[in-house]
């Protein structure tokens, strides 16, 4: 069984999109319209994301006019969408729209998954989600030199550092790589 792995951009202040749900801010820094080889999960055969960040995508990119922009990011990948609403499908691509709490659906994530790791794209509160069933195994962000005065926060949970342990930190062009492993709540070293 794979590892579940919640891996997204952030500003310096802990925001992944501005208060518009735009993640513009980010396409704006040097590398952050095409980041470095190694800032995405190799692994990961499948996707997770919400709502919000699939209907972002889908308006930022166009990708509904333009499918083989799906493939750019999500390749054929299944990607799992939580949402309570009917939205659109690219041409060709493998979306199945979830609803209902994260620990209803993983079992389905999980089979689609097989050996290998479940990207959680975004955002923050369904990685929360994931977090608060003791699911998620890993939280990397590549941090923007970027501040905004709200948005959409990176995790919007209290974690205590004794659940997280740093495993690294690169700098990546003007990003900096922060890779922390999620401890279970009853771990102790």
């Amino acid at each position: 069984m794979g590892r579940i792995l919640y891996d997204t951009a952030t500003t310096l202040n802990g925001w992944i999109a501005d208060e518009n749900n735009s993640l513009s801010w980010l396409f704006e820094v040097d590398g952050g319209d095409h980041p470095d080889e190694g800032l995405f999960p190799s692994g990961a055969s499948v996707l997770v994301e919400g709502s919000t960040t699939y209907e972002w995508l889908l308006a930022q990119e166009d990708v509904l006019a333009h499918p083989e922009k799906w493939q750019e990011f999500h390749g054929d990948r299944p990607t799992f969408v939580f949402t309570s609403r009917d939205l659109p499908v690219p041409e060709g691509a493998d979306v199945r729209f979830v609803s209902g709490s994260v620990a209803e659906v993983l079992p389905s994530i999980r089979e689609a998954a097989g050996d290998g790791d479940i990207w959680v794209v975004g955002g923050g509160d369904l990685a929360g989600q994931f977090l608060d069933i003791g699911a998620l195994d890993e939280i990397a962000l590549s941090v923007a030199p970027v501040a905004l005065t709200g948005g959409a926060p990176v995790l919007p949970r209290r974690i205590e550092s004794d659940r997280l342990r740093l495993v690294s930190a690169t700098a990546f062009g003007q990003f900096a790589r922060l890779v922390y492993r999620v401890e279970s709540a009853s771990s102790k070293d």
